[in-house]
C-alpha cells in the first residue's frame, strides 16, 4: 500500500469522528484549544488501537483465507464505504437525539470513550483487511490515530463556524475513499 493510500485511508477513517466533533462543537458554548486537543488525543489513541486489534485478528485468520484475501479486503472496504455513505446521506431524529445525549453528558469521560469507540469500529474492520495487504500496520495505525486527533480537535474548534453539514460531507467523502481503496486493492491483485 502506497504512502498516498495510507494517508487517504487515515483521512477516511477519521471522517466519522470529525463529523461527530463538528456536531459536538456546535453544542458547546466555547472550548479552549487545550480541551479540544485532549479530546482529540483520546479519540486518536482509540482510533489507532482499533486497527491494531483488527489486524491481529486478521493476521490469525489469514492462513485460512489466504486464497481470497484480496476479495476480503475488497468486501470490507466496500461494506464500510457504503455504510459511511449511507450514514452521511440519512437524516434522522436519532442522530439529533444522540447528539443531545452527548451534549448533556459532555463532562463524562466514559461518554467520550464510548463515542470514540463507536466511531472507531470501522477502523477495527479495516485493520482486519490490512492484515491481508502489504502494509506496515504500526505506521498505518499511527497515521490513522494522528489524523483522527487532528480532525477531532479541528472539528470541536470549528463546530460553531461550519456545522454538521460539512461533517456529513466529510463522512461521504470518507466512504468514497474506502470504496476506491477496496477497488484498487482488488485491481492490483487481479492484474499482478
Amino acid at each position: 500500500m502506497s504512502l498516498l493510500a495510507i494517508m487517504l485511508l487515515a483521512l477516511a477513517m477519521s471522517s466519522d469522528a470529525f463529523a461527530v466533533a463538528l456536531c459536538r462543537g456546535i453544542s458547546l458554548k466555547s472550548i479552549p484549544f487545550l480541551g479540544a486537543l485532549k479530546i482529540g488525543v483520546l479519540f486518536g489513541i482509540i482510533e489507532a488501537i482499533t486497527p491494531l486489534l483488527g489486524w491481529l485478528i486478521g493476521y490469525i485468520a489469514l492462513q485460512y483465507i489466504e486464497k481470497w484475501d484480496h476479495w476480503v479486503v475488497f468486501a470490507i472496504m466496500m461494506f464500510l464505504g457504503i455504510n459511511m455513505i449511507y450514514n452521511s446521506l440519512k437524516a434522522s431524529n436519532e442522530d439529533d437525539q444522540a447528539e443531545e445525549q452527548v451534549s448533556s453528558n459532555k463532562k463524562s469521560f466514559f461518554m467520550l470513550i464510548f463515542t470514540a469507540i463507536s466511531t472507531s469500529i470501522d477502523a477495527f474492520a479495516v485493520g482486519i483487511g490490512l492484515a491481508m495487504a502489504n502494509v506496515n500496520i504500526y505506521f498505518t495505525a499511527s497515521m490513522i490515530g494522528l489524523a483522527t486527533c487532528a480532525m477531532v480537535t479541528a472539528g470541536l474548534l470549528l463546530g460553531k463556524k461550519i456545522g454538521c453539514v460539512v461533517g456529513k460531507k466529510a463522512e461521504l467523502l470518507g466512504g468514497l475513499v474506502l470504496i476506491f481503496i477496496g477497488v484498487i486493492t482488488l485491481y492490483q491483485h487481479l492484474t499482478s
